[in-house]
């Protein structure tokens, strides 16, 4: 667990006062960035800063759900390490949406997983999985209902390309690959104008609240 720790101690106490304030300043920016943001800027640059938060973010929750499965402080300690450093490496690859949900599913696979191997599977760890089953589809839906009923609203606002693909992705939930053949744009120009048209409607719906 040292390791993964080493990673997120703060800056040297011997910085001068202007890269002092110049770190306070660059955290205050991170802390307001959106997990989107955070995942976005990662995969570009590959700096521990955006992944840092995203730990400090989630651990809790993270320890939380392996604890609930592993019984054990210890395990649940080991468990949200491997999750991470993990993680590190999976966030560069693939793409990751909803990622709170996300993160759930992967600490609950990852548990269920410790749990097969070491022939503690359970009636009760059945019985969690089906109940953290039935939270995740109800937390799902209610997040695309609420998108949904902001979207219609707010869309008119963005530009013509990120308006379309952010109808056809959520309002019609087709594929990126079925949308890129649809408005001729590349695979990475679709993901691009939903990013920025989801994080854009964000501002607006905070704008209105």
């Amino acid at each position: 667990m040292h390791g993964i720790e080493t990673n997120f101690r703060a800056k040297d106490s011997l910085e001068s006062d202007n890269e002092i304030k110049e770190t306070l300043n660059s955290k205050s920016d991170i802390l307001k960035l959106t997990d989107d943001d955070l995942i976005l800027h990662y995969r570009k640059d590959g700096d521990m800063k955006w992944f840092e938060e995203l730990f400090n973010r989630y651990r809790h929750l993270v320890f939380g759900v392996c604890l609930k499965y592993l019984k054990d402080q210890e395990d649940a300690k080991d468990a949200l390490v491997t999750i991470f450093e993990e993680m590190m490496t999976t966030l560069k690859k693939h793409e990751v949406l909803h990622f709170s949900a996300w993160l759930h599913a992967v600490c609950r696979n990852h548990c269920l997983s410790r749990l097969k191997k070491t022939s503690k599977f359970s009636s009760n760890t059945l019985e969690i999985q089906q109940e953290d089953t039935r939270e995740d589809a109800l937390e799902a839906l209610h997040e695309k209902e609420l998108l949904l009923s902001v979207l219609e609203s707010a869309l008119d606002e963005l530009n013509e390309l990120q308006k379309q693909c952010i109808r056809l992705f959520y309002l019609e939930e087709k594929s990126y690959r079925q949308i890129a053949l649809e408005t001729a744009l590349t695979l990475n120009e679709v993901k691009s104008h939903i990013q920025n048209g989801k994080r854009n409607l964000k501002l607006r719906i905070i704008q209105r609240a």
